[in-house]
């Protein structure tokens, strides 16, 4: 496995000085962001696609420091009722699959997005439950008319240009949001549907990560290492689903933590052999969202944490077997 981190979190910075610093860090691989809710603090898109010199140094800087781009990410909401909001993020994943093609970066990290509950609507309408019967109208609405057209198309974009792994976050507030809803999408759409497993999301909804890590196999295209630490006391009162501000974090039934802050390193320990076990042996790219810590002693942690669960070393013949 390869050690990476999401770099998004350090956008204050130049890329050159986010590269020095994840170096000195033990870092292999890093994920970049290329448009949408994340920015593009360290690619400019319009820029790199334009102008051959300032991509050839792109290139150079990666390299220079010894790393690999595991994947460029535009998460966002591509069907969203408002044609102009989803044209943005639309406009925003075309240019990102134009740059992983120059790249050679097969892998676009983004989310499948929430379609409005009919036309002419102006908000997402994310459906949690069937009844009333107006949900299933909803629900039919927003697969088979809105959200599985628009994948078949940008897919097949993807295709033309190189980029067969579209990594879909498993995020609540969009249609794609556990193990089933994304094999849904990916038996609508093909096989260059897949997962950015983040394990965060998975934690306070309830599901565990080792299972969905089974359920899915090779549907996992990359990997996001994220904790969730879920407070006991507040879901017994209140249950999971919570609209408080992530910085109410005494109030919240669960906050966004560093790995090993939510959970102990048998929970990581597992997920790491069992990714290995469906056949993922690839970059854990640390995303760091901990209200609690600051960027660099959060990312820090986590980096330490990860080098003592992930297996970095081809395993070799088995000599006792």
């Amino acid at each position: 496995m390869k050690l990476g981190v999401f770099t998004v979190l350090l956008g204050q910075q130049s890329l050159e000085d986010a590269l020095k610093y994840l170096e000195k860090l033990g870092v292999q691989a890093v994920e970049i962001g290329t448009g949408g809710y994340p920015g593009k603090a360290h690619a400019n898109t319009d820029e790199l696609l334009a102008d051959a010199d300032k991509l050839n140094r792109f290139k150079k800087l990666i390299s220079k420091h010894g790393m690999e781009i595991s994947a460029l990410s535009c998460h966002g909401n591509p069907v969203h009722p408002q044609k102009e909001i989803a044209d943005a993020f639309h406009k925003d994943f075309e240019k990102t699959v134009l740059l992983a093609e120059k790249l050679g970066v097969a892998r676009v990290v983004t989310f499948s997005g929430c379609p409005g509950d009919a036309p002419g609507a102006k908000y997402p309408n994310w459906v949690t439950c069937p009844w009333p019967d107006d949900f299933l109208k909803i629900l039919d609405y927003q697969w088979n008319e809105v959200l599985i057209p628009y994948w078949k198309q940008a897919s097949a974009f993807a295709a033309s240009h190189g980029v067969n792994k579209i990594c879909l976050e498993m995020h609540p507030g969009f249609c794609v949001y556990n193990p089933e809803t994304l094999l849904k999408l990916r038996s609508a759409v093909g096989d260059s549907i897949g997962a950015n497993f983040d394990p965060s999301h998975l934690f306070w909804q309830g599901i565990d990560p080792v299972a969905a890590i089974r359920t899915l196999g090779p549907a996992i295209f990359h990997f996001h290492a994220k904790d969730t630490k879920v407070d006991e006391a507040n879901t017994k009162q209140n249950g999971v689903l919570d609209t408080k501000h992530y910085g109410d974090e005494i109030r919240r039934s669960w906050i966004f933590r560093s790995v090993g802050y939510g959970h102990n390193y048998d929970v990581w320990k597992d997920i790491v052999s069992s990714l290995k076990m469906v056949g993922y042996d690839d970059v854990m790219s640390i995303e760091h969202e901990d209200s609690l810590m600051s960027v660099n002693e959060g990312l820090s942690k986590a980096v330490g944490f990860l080098k003592e669960v992930m297996t970095f070393e081809k395993t070799g013949g088995m000599w006792w077997a």
